[in-house]
């Protein structure tokens, strides 16, 4: 079984990156601040700090959870990061149609 890991970076100008690997979250995390990848959304806007992960056993899942991530508002993401769980569903861009008990 092969585990992925979905992360968050905060970078240099306040802006988050999501991502997706299969190698050890830092040695990634490290390769953002090292590698030379002009055409790589981190690439002017290091150093990045690595502030969010989850580990999955299943690749697809991990995935996932990238895609539902990166479709998410600022508030949102930065809700996942601080790990207010019970806080996500009101942060949802269609909560304003879930009427309230």
């Amino acid at each position: 079984m092969v585990e992925a890991t979905v992360y968050i970076l905060r970078c240099l100008d306040g802006s988050y990156y999501t991502g997706i690997t299969k190698q050890p979250v830092e040695a990634r995390v490290w390769e953002h601040n090292n590698l030379p990848d002009e055409k790589s959304y981190t690439w002017n806007r290091r150093p990045v700090e690595l502030v969010f992960s989850e580990t999955y056993d299943l690749v697809k899942d991990a995935i996932a959870r990238e895609k539902q991530i990166k479709g998410w508002s600022r508030r949102k993401k930065e809700a996942l990061i601080a790990l207010d769980y019970e806080g996500l569903p009101e942060l949802s861009r269609r909560s304003h149609l879930i009427p309230k008990p």
